[in-house]
């Protein structure tokens, strides 16, 4: 019985690891936050023009950073190079920081199908929008409300058009990393699974609410025999090419689903408990 246990009293280690794991859970925060500035800054594309690997004094001229912020530049790489996001060539006194393939995705302007920027991710993932609904949680669990946090806070949805009215450019951002997200990797899974096309003639691919069809284009363009139909909301049928590649129709999965020997599905988008839209059902 619960009421019946009884109190274990921590070792002097114990304590002490205890205390010192609790000043790292507290202090996490500083690295997304440390994450976000270097976006802001452009760090990782900077770093990618410097030849791949750059010193902290580089970047302070690439940058045009003043020369008071350097000792403060240095902490921020070091911080930055401890989570993993860059590699660091330490033969040097003051440390010569390296593109990783997590800052890889981060580059801007990399002239490549394969390659998405995040960045709208991390800015998305680490606004106020989010952080603020996050710190209210306390509050938020004590009201009897099921209204998720995000929306109870900001009174809008993500991705929907209430977000849209509410703060226009947070929306344009956060769909921006809902599409890199979604996109990421096509290729590469076309590539690693060609086999599981081979013999098909026929795909019809239901890309949701978000209209997106870069997985369709992909596979026309994997596989050109193949006669590709997506299926797309009608609020986005206009907005769709007439160029002969594939085929659009307007309709609801729910209620008909164009005929083929393959049908793909656009999967949900996981989500944190901030913005609500995951339950104790989700993977």
């Amino acid at each position: 019985m619960a009421g019946q246990a009884q109190t274990v009293v921590p070792t002097d280690a114990e304590l002490l690891q205890a205390q010192a794991d609790l000043w790292r859970h507290s202090l996490y925060y500083l690295t997304p936050m440390a994450l976000r500035c270097a976006v802001g800054l452009g760090i990782p594309t900077a770093i990618h023009r410097l030849g791949g690997a750059a010193s902290p004094t580089d970047l302070m001229s690439a940058l045009s950073l003043p020369t008071a912020k350097l000792p403060f530049l240095r902490r921020l790489l070091r911080l930055l190079a401890a989570s993993g996001v860059f590699n660091v060539d330490k033969s040097t006194e003051e440390g010569i920081y390296c593109i990783n393939p997590l800052s890889y995705l981060l580059v801007d302007g990399i002239p490549d199908e394969v390659h998405i920027n995040h960045t709208s991710f991390v800015l998305t993932a680490t606004s106020t929008r989010y952080i603020d609904a996050a710190m209210g949680l306390a509050d938020w669990f004590k009201k009897d409300v099921v209204t998720p946090p995000f929306e109870e806070l900001h009174a809008a949805t993500l991705f929907h058009e209430s977000m849209e009215s509410l703060d226009a450019d947070f929306h344009k951002m956060a769909n921006e990393a809902l599409e890199a997200h979604d996109n990421f990797g096509i290729p590469i899974a076309l590539r690693e699974f060609h086999d599981l096309f081979k013999g098909i003639q026929s795909v019809t691919y239901c890309c949701g609410a978000s209209g997106d069809d870069a997985f369709a284009r992909a596979l026309v363009k994997a596989f050109p025999h193949l006669k590709c139909t997506v299926l797309v909301d009608p609020k986005m049928i206009g907005t769709k090419p007439a160029d002969g590649v594939i085929s659009y129709v307007a309709g609801d999965m729910f209620n008909f689903v164009p005929p083929a020997q393959t049908v793909v599905l656009m999967a949900n988008v996981g989500s944190s408990p901030v913005n609500g839209h995951c339950n104790d059902d989700d993977d």
